[in-house]
Order: C-alpha cells, then structure tokens, then sequence
C-alpha cells in the first residue's frame, strides 16, 4: 500500500471473524467520509513468521510489510476477540515488535468483541492500556460488541452501529484538524 491513510488490524486467528468484520467496518466507514486508502489485516495475514519473530526484522517479507502499513497509518482501527479475558497473544505480539515510539501521536480506535457483556471492560482495561504505552491518541469512544449483536457475522446491532459512528466522528474531528481547517465548538 503506497499511501496508507486508514489501517485496520484485527487479533482474530479464524476466518470467517466478526471481530475481523467488525475492525473492517469501521475502516471502510473512515475511508468512505474521507475518500481515504484503506486496508485491513488480522493474524493470519500475517502468516506464520509471527510466531517465531523475536524482532520485527525475523518477520518474513509479507509480515514486514503489513507491520509497516500499522505504523504508517494515518488512523489506526485495532480490534481482539476476547480471549479470557484479554486480547489475544498473537495480537499482542504483533504490537510488541514495534518500536515504543513509532505510533505516538497515532489516533487509535479500539474495538472488542466477545460471547457477552462481561467482558466488555477489554478496551478500557486491556487495550487502552496498550495503546497508551505507544503514546498513541487512543479515542475517547471505544466500541464492544457481543456475539448477539452480530447475524450470520455481520454487526446488526443499532445500539452497537451507534456507537462505531461515534468512534467514526471523532476521527472526523481530527482528520480536519489535522488538515489545517478549524471547527467551531459544537
């Protein structure tokens, strides 16, 4: 991707994923607005060097790049299926072999899914967390969905909708103050 402006990454291990379709969404929905390049990964993008990199260089070629298209992003989507309680290991991996300061500043949206409401504290306990040791601007409005919100894997939930559209406008907000254009207060 020669000018990646929107970037989505997903810790799902599986396909079909929600939390895949979920990430992709909210991608598509930014780049749609904004008339902005978009793409989306998860693991299995990847691929299986993941597992065995210590460092970012052990990554094999397709691995480096996608890793290269995160942190050249201009807005970054991340999501994880719930895993006990937590992202993914693999997710967490992924971010690990970047360097501490490469997303600083980055404007994150985080979102989270699972079998049910009790763990939806994922983005705010696990997540956010994570992006706040990068230093990157994660958004106030992060986004948990649920299993029954989604039909045959795609989000149907309004409530849910609702909230991504948030999510959505406050990366509104900073891509045109990022232009240059200022807004009056709302």
């Amino acid at each position: 991707m020669s000018n990646p402006a929107i970037v989505g990454f997903s810790g799902n291990i599986t396909r079909p994923s929600k939390t895949r379709a979920f990430v992709d969404l909210i991608v598509q929905d930014i780049a749609t607005r904004h008339r902005l390049s978009s793409r989306t990964y998860d693991i299995d993008d990847v691929g299986p060097s993941l597992g065995t990199a210590k460092w970012a260089r052990d990554l094999d070629a397709r691995a480096q790049a996608i890793l290269s298209d995160v942190i050249a992003a201009d807005v970054l989507v991340v999501g994880s299926p719930t895993y006990k309680g937590s992202y993914t290991g693999l997710f967490k991996h992924f971010f690990d072999l970047i360097d501490p300061s490469a997303l600083r500043g980055k404007p994150v949206v985080l979102t989270a899914t699972g079998g049910g409401e009790r763990h939806s504290l994922i983005v705010e306990h696990q997540l956010r967390p994570l992006f706040g040791f990068f230093e990157a601007f994660a958004l106030p409005t992060a986004v948990y969905a649920t299993d029954k919100d989604f039909t045959d894997g795609v989000l149907r939930s309004e409530l849910i909708l609702k909230r991504a559209a948030q999510a959505v406008h406050e990366i509104a907000v900073l891509l045109v103050n990022k232009s240059g254009v200022r807004i009056a207060a709302e």
